[in-house]
């Protein structure tokens, strides 16, 4: 995920600025010392920053433990030019709630977040800062830059952000651990162009966006039956709209298994006859552990048995 041919550095787009989880998840991929981190305003930045050649790699958030996928990432790989999953990384997810020097957090009126920061701390903030005013940020860290700035009026008394950012931005912690859940954790994927897919390790997971095969009943059914007969488990799957009218839906699901397995290959060759649109977003190694077992009688010996017997049943060699 590190190597980028004619370049001495790779250039890694991320969501900044410096302090951000999506920071400690790229430092988790590559080190400051063998790429150059490139921060970007938003996650639609950073992914366009690869379609567009100024970036050879993104990583972004595509899933939190607590507030599901992130819509901007999975509507923005859908669609424009193909772009490939090499890799996934997660991140514990805890905030603390920061403001300048000299705050008093019974000064606290408004309170500068990510909208996934504030959905992750409502219950503390309702339960010690009743009637707080939400100051939606463009990342976690965006805030604290600015109560770092010059002192000037920011239109916010204080911020949830990570934990790192109140030290590199010199805050003042006015509550620690404020998350309603201290098991939080986001998933970030490494993006790149299209190219050769990750080998496959035995461990891995495949995501797509499908469209339904038409727009009557039992359509899911039959596309999600191109997965269950094969024995492909499903360990995330949403429905997105499609965005051309009201009621028509794709749907971006991860799949246990590699493309170079015999389960998963069949799979996309059912999805790819019974439905409209089968976009693969790649195979990689995942970094927790499959949620089932491979199903007996799904396994790639059991498929290429049966290959074999069928061919020999064509041939006259066997009934």
């Amino acid at each position: 995920m590190t190597a980028h041919q004619g370049a001495d550095r790779p250039r890694y787009a991320y969501l900044g600025p410096a302090g951000t989880f999506t920071e400690a998840a790229l430092r988790q991929v590559v080190t400051p010392e063998e790429a150059t981190y490139l921060p970007q305003v938003d996650v639609v930045a950073a992914i366009e920053a690869v379609r567009s050649g100024h970036a050879d790699r993104a990583v972004v958030a595509i899933e939190n433990s607590v507030e599901g996928g992130v819509s901007a990432v999975l509507d923005t790989l859908a669609t424009g030019d193909p772009l490939m999953i090499l890799g996934e990384v997660l991140v514990p997810v805890g905030f603390v709630l920061a403001g300048r020097p000299g705050t008093a957090i019974g000064d606290v009126r408004r309170v500068a977040a990510h909208p996934h920061a504030w959905a992750q701390c409502r219950r503390w903030l309702a339960a010690h800062l009743p009637g707080v005013v939400h100051v939606p940020a463009t990342s976690n860290t965006a805030p604290a830059a600015l109560l770092a700035g010059s002192g000037d009026p920011v239109g916010f008394d204080a911020a949830l952000v990570p934990p790192p950012a109140v030290e590199h931005y010199g805050l003042a912690p006015l509550a620690q651990a404020v998350a309603d859940n201290p098991h939080a954790v986001t998933r970030f994927v490494v993006v790149g162009p299209p190219g050769p897919v990750p080998p496959r390790t035995g461990s891995d997971k495949t995501t797509l966006v499908v469209h339904l095969p038409s727009n009557q009943a039992g359509a899911l059914l039959e596309m999600l039956e191109q997965l269950a007969t094969r024995g492909v488990n499903l360990s995330r799957i949403e429905s997105r709209p499609i965005g051309d009218s009201l009621g028509r839906y794709s749907f971006s699901m991860d799949a246990e298994g590699h493309v170079e397995d015999e389960r998963v290959a069949e799979a996309l060759m059912g999805l790819h006859r019974v439905c409209p649109h089968v976009r693969f977003l790649g195979s990689y190694p995942r970094v927790d552990a499959p949620h089932g077992d491979v199903r007996p009688g799904t396994s790639d010996a059991d498929f290429r048995a049966a290959r074999t017997w069928l061919t020999a049943l064509r041939e006259g060699r066997a009934h």
